[in-house]
């Protein structure tokens, strides 16, 4: 018996919106799901291991693989190299997984721009406040880097009408709720063309809160 394909999950946000704790709740969630490591060329933080959170490598190495044509998508940001191998997750695909990437905006259109049919769904946080907030709290960056971060922001939330979804992370279980729903084709509120989903994301993403 042939194994029935797997899809793809992409989840963007802007830098302390929360997708990477969105992701690791999906994860534990769903059992379907496979996690896309990716390469980057980042300095490793304390509490991340090789492998599984990230490849580290080299600009030299990531360069390489690039030419190779070796990356599913890749970007640049905040001067690093980050992209997604397109045989690690062509591996998980045929396995009948669903993978999940947790990547950019730019990244993601890179996905759209090669047609593999990817489920796009941009998370928001509730408010420009908050997400300073939470980037101060999670004190693995230094305050250039924060503001840095901060500054990008405005640019990341200004793509959000390019995904087929978007959700709002108020609360981590209710919002991977919202992402199950949108998953199982059960939800067309979040849809990036709702009016509703169209006010509030303008909004958020011209630094207004609700």
């Amino acid at each position: 018996m042939t194994r029935e394909k797997g899809n793809i999950l992409v989840l963007s946000a802007p830098s302390g919106a929360g997708k990477t704790t969105l992701a690791h709740t999906l994860l534990m969630r769903e059992p379907r799901f496979k996690f896309s490591v990716s390469s980057t060329t980042r300095p490793q933080r304390l509490s991340e291991i090789d492998g599984q959170d990230y490849f580290f490598v080299s600009d030299e190495q990531f360069l390489a693989m690039r030419s190779q044509d070796a990356f599913l998508e890749y970007a640049q940001v905040f001067g690093h190299w980050y992209g997604t191998s397109k045989e690690h997750v062509e591996i998980l695909l045929a396995a009948g997984h669903s993978v999940l990437l947790e990547i950019d905006w730019q990244g993601a259109r890179r996905l759209r721009e090669r047609n593999v049919g990817a489920l796009t769904i941009f998370v928001l946080p509730p408010s420009t406040e908050e997400l300073e907030r939470r980037l101060r709290n999670r004190g693995s960056d230094t305050e250039p880097a924060i503001l840095r971060r901060l500054a990008d922001a405005s640019e990341d939330m200004s793509h959000w009408h390019e995904f087929d979804y978007v959700v709002i992370n108020n609360e981590v279980n209710s919002t991977v709720e919202t992402i199950l729903s949108i998953v199982a084709g059960s939800n067309t509120r979040n849809r990036a063309d709702s009016p509703e989903i169209c006010e509030q994301a303008t909004q958020i993403s011209s630094g207004y809160s609700r």
